[in-house]
């Protein structure tokens, strides 16, 4: 008796709500680098920075041009694409794109869906309260697909506790490119250079959407307590900047942080460093956000050989305490991650060499595994039902 090998997708489509910078938007574009399948993207709106990105990649590209989320007329639109691309498989990610994405996937006649958690926290989905209705639409939406991808044990664990069947999880964590982020000394000092950065300047580094959640305006406060010498390098773009901009100012640190926006750019207007030289640049990274569903600054500060300081990060908290050494929890504000800031450069730089935690997320091998569950639900012979009962 033979076994029978599961075959993978040919042909995939993955669907997004939008394609400006985040860290859900770039792990699927550098998923995308790794898979061996041929894929699309829809973007349901925003076909921002990430979407040309794509689009350099070779990637195809579509705008839905939905209006909001209760855009219905968006849903007709999305089968119509489905069905023409003639996909195996459709893949999901956020929840917009997850609700309407299952939902057409279903009605374009496509068997094989699978979705990524990327954002699920205990009290908040991508910045919305979850309310018992968001809860009730996501869970009947999840029952349209194959498999749901929690990118940490810990959003696994929030799954489960929503009603998600545990079966029906995968754990597949959020992967990097390690050799992107090898810490050079050369591209260190061409990029303080490029910045504008004092030579002695000890640059304490925030990555992620300029957003409430992520705290940012503690490492701001924090900046106040800090000698002249440190400075503050945010790098990301999003609706708080002008309010940190603001925050700053009354600190009195106006002149001591640096904000990258998206697309880190020059004052001539020029292309700015890319974010593995931004890492390079600093000494820290500080992540304040207490409520994350894995931390991928945290784990390319690591790769880079960064010493960091967080809030939250389900990333390195799964993980063994040896696994990640140069990172700490801090807990509390500004005066917190002051003195948190003050002990780690009190300690001197360390090897800037990448810890065990970030070779375990590699994205080849998070790209393997997700073939895996690809290939199961491709060949699986239930199909789920659009009443919304679970496949058997």
């Amino acid at each position: 008796m033979t076994t029978r090998v599961p075959a993978a997708p040919e042909r995939a489509l993955h669907i997004i709500t939008g394609l400006g910078v985040g860290g859900a938007e770039q792990q699927l574009r550098l998923l995308l680098r790794h898979l061996p399948v041929d894929c699309d993207v829809v973007t349901l709106t925003r076909p921002g920075p990430v979407a040309e990105g794509l689009t350099a990649d070779g990637v195809r590209v579509v705008h839905l041009g939905m209006g909001g989320n209760r855009d219905l007329a968006a849903l007709p639109r999305l089968v119509r694409v489905i069905r023409a691309g003639r996909y195996d498989l459709v893949h999901t990610h956020l929840y917009r794109a997850c609700v309407y994405g299952r939902l057409a996937a279903r009605l374009a006649g496509v068997r094989a869906v699978v979705a990524t958690e990327h954002s699920l926290g205990d009290t908040q989905m991508e910045g919305r309260r979850l309310t018992a209705g968001v809860r009730g639409l996501y869970l009947a939406s999840e029952r349209l697909g194959s498999a749901t991808v929690a990118v940490s044990p810990t959003v696994a664990d929030r799954l489960e506790r929503w009603g998600v069947p545990a079966p029906r999880i995968e754990v597949i964590p959020n992967g990097i490119d390690l050799d992107r982020f090898r810490f050079d000394p050369a591209r260190r000092a061409r990029t303080r250079r490029r910045l504008g950065l004092p030579a002695g300047a000890y640059v304490v580094g925030g990555i992620g959407r300029l957003a409430p959640g992520k705290r940012f305006d503690v490492l701001i406060r924090a900046l106040a307590l800090l000698p002249d010498d440190c400075w503050l390098l945010l790098v990301g773009g999003g609706p708080e900047e002008h309010v940190l901009r603001r925050t700053a100012h009354q600190a009195g640190v106006a002149g001591r942080v640096l904000f990258t926006g998206e697309r880190p750019g020059l004052p001539d207007g020029s292309p700015g460093p890319d974010l593995p030289s931004l890492a390079c640049a600093m000494d820290l990274l500080a992540a304040p956000s207490e409520e994350e569903a894995f931390g991928l600054a945290v784990v390319e500060a690591l790769a880079c050989g960064l010493p960091v300081r967080y809030g939250s990060c389900p990333a390195v908290e799964d993980l063994p305490r040896p696994a990640a050494a140069g990172a700490r929890q801090v807990r509390g504000g500004a005066e917190a991650y002051a003195r948190a800031i003050t002990e780690a450069r009190a300690a001197g730089p360390g090897p800037r060499t990448a810890p065990q935690a970030a070779h375990r997320y590699s994205i080849a091998r998070s790209a393997a595994r997700l073939m895996d569950v690809y290939a199961a639900a491709v060949s699986s012979p239930s199909s789920p039902s659009l009443l919304g009962a679970s496949p058997s």
